[in-house]
């Protein structure tokens, strides 16, 4: 069978494979979110095999949405009242959401600590590649078309800066919370972030596309409004969400710079309504994958319960000793006979060790988890006794309460993270200290370093975040700043390419 050749893709200049569309359904069986996402995020020896796994990836992805409605105006002319109209929409929901709190209603999105701290885990593949569909135009910064994307992705990097570079804040918000990066989560959780790290790699051949998708997602959503104020509320650090409400504000933040790219663009294409049509599909690939509202639906803490006891128990097999018998069975029995991980936490709940909707330390296999001679103390996570004292508390678990409150704070309103972070200011005490808010890192390399090492471009998705990576960011701002839009400066080679 012959090799497809290239065809016009909608209307523009550039070369779009024809083996994208055709090959791609053939493939999707074969390469999972997941592998396509790791491969993309650290790209081995073979990048152009990585171009085209991003390719396949996007060919079928834009099949799926070539017929989807959107919100989108009927031409680029009508953008700007679009955005603002958006936003208007966005803030007056969320000032009825308030109002509607202040009222007595219960919080719409998080039943519990648990269920936020649960949320935080399953969007981690997408928080962790957050800008990365911008990468590509960091080549192309020196084009006045091109300037204003390179520069939204250079402040999804914070700029250099480890207190505003957004996926570094998400690693340190997973990790103050006890949460991973989720590998364990189910592939569909990998799909967004595959797409996000896919347009990164092929901006040369889809620009229109990669400039859609910035398009929706640099705009306001009503979400990540009520998000940041639920987890301020249950006393989890809303930065890293209310960071996004200003930085892509539409005044002069991203959502603006984002409808300034699509006409500063338009231009390179002969066809307008093609270029639009591309533009669309583009922003269109914002709704693929788990969304934000699917992914807190998606809760269900008795699940999550025996997701994390089945985890456990394959290491816990064979560790205890027969001392007791739960049901007629020993520990070891339970856990290493191939019996459903649910039919022992039933047993050990008829036995009296598990009270279910009461004070988790009224519960006999509580007290082996916390407390004095806690003989099982370190076996569990953060996140995992939480998912574990929200559960045995029930409906009383919507107060928020920490699982390792103090006596007194249990007996008292539970703080939002903000009010505690003030009362922490007036004693004294630094947020870096309290347990749940991690340290910035001390001790970042602070000499010139090439923005690539050992072929690895310290700027991609998958290292700018490191000490690294921060240090060549905040030297290519250092030298944009000052005037320099070439590719060197104080030892940092920035990638280039030719034109788009």
């Amino acid at each position: 069978m012959p090799t497809p050749g290239p065809q016009r893709y909608a209307c523009s200049d550039d070369r779009y494979l024809a083996a994208v569309a055709s090959t791609a359904p053939a493939i999707a069986s074969q390469a999972l979110f997941r592998d396509v996402y790791h491969s993309l995020l650290h790209p081995r020896a073979d990048k152009n095999a990585a171009r085209r796994r991003a390719e396949l990836l996007l060919g079928q992805a834009i099949d799926r949405v070539a017929q989807q409605p959107d919100d989108l105006p009927d031409s680029p002319a009508g953008l700007s009242d679009w955005m603002e109209a958006s936003a208007r929409r966005a803030t007056c929901a969320y000032q009825a959401y308030l109002a509607s709190r202040k009222e007595g209603a219960p919080r719409r999105y998080f039943s519990n600590r648990a269920h936020a701290l649960n949320f935080l885990q399953s969007v981690a593949p997408t928080k962790l590649v957050d800008g990365s569909w911008l990468y590509g135009t960091l080549r192309h910064r020196a084009d006045p078309r091109m300037s204003g994307l390179a520069q939204t992705y250079l402040e999804e990097l914070g700029n250099g800066d480890e207190t505003k570079n957004h996926v570094l804040l998400y690693k340190k918000l997973l990790d103050a919370n006890g949460l991973t990066c989720g590998a364990h989560l189910p592939d569909e959780y990998f799909e967004q972030g595959a797409i996000q790290l896919a347009l990164g790699v092929v901006t040369q051949r889809m620009l229109p596309e990669v400039i859609g998708f910035n398009l929706g997602y640099e705009q306001l959503p009503l979400h990540l409004l009520i998000t940041a104020f639920e987890l301020d509320e249950l006393g989890i650090d809303p930065y890293y969400f209310t960071l996004h409400v200003t930085v892509d504000n539409t005044d002069s933040g991203h959502a603006k710079k984002a409808i300034d790219a699509v006409a500063l663009n338009a231009s390179r294409y002969g066809d307008a309504a093609g270029y639009w049509r591309r533009v669309r599909t583009g922003y269109r690939l914002n709704d693929l994958g788990l969304g934000t509202t699917a992914a807190i639906k998606a809760f269900d803490v008795d699940a999550e319960v025996l997701r994390i006891f089945t985890a456990k128990s394959a290491a816990g097999a064979g560790a205890h000793s027969d001392y007791c018998r739960i049901g007629g069975r020993t520990v070891n029995e339970w856990l290493g006979g191939g019996e459903p991980v649910g039919a022992f936490l039933g047993a050990l709940e008829a036995k009296g060790w598990i009270v279910k909707g009461a004070d988790p330390s009224g519960s006999r296999f509580w007290q082996l988890l916390q407390g004095e001679r806690a003989e099982m103390f370190g076996v569990f996570t953060d996140y995992e006794l939480q998912v574990i004292f929200d559960w045995l508390r029930g409906d009383h678990s919507a107060d928020g309460l920490r699982f390792d409150a103090s006596v007194a704070e249990r007996g008292a309103r539970a703080r939002s993270f903000r009010s505690q972070a003030r009362l922490d200011l007036r004693t004294h005490t630094p947020a870096s200290k309290r347990k749940g808010v991690h340290n910035p890192a001390l001790g970042l390399r602070t000499h010139a370093l090439p923005a690539s090492e050992a072929g690895v471009d310290v700027l991609s998705p998958g290292h700018h975040w490191t000490p690294e990576g921060l240090h060549a960011t905040q030297s290519l701002v250092h030298a944009e700043r000052g005037g320099f839009s070439g590719s060197a400066a104080h030892g940092v080679h920035a990638p280039q390419g030719p034109r788009v």
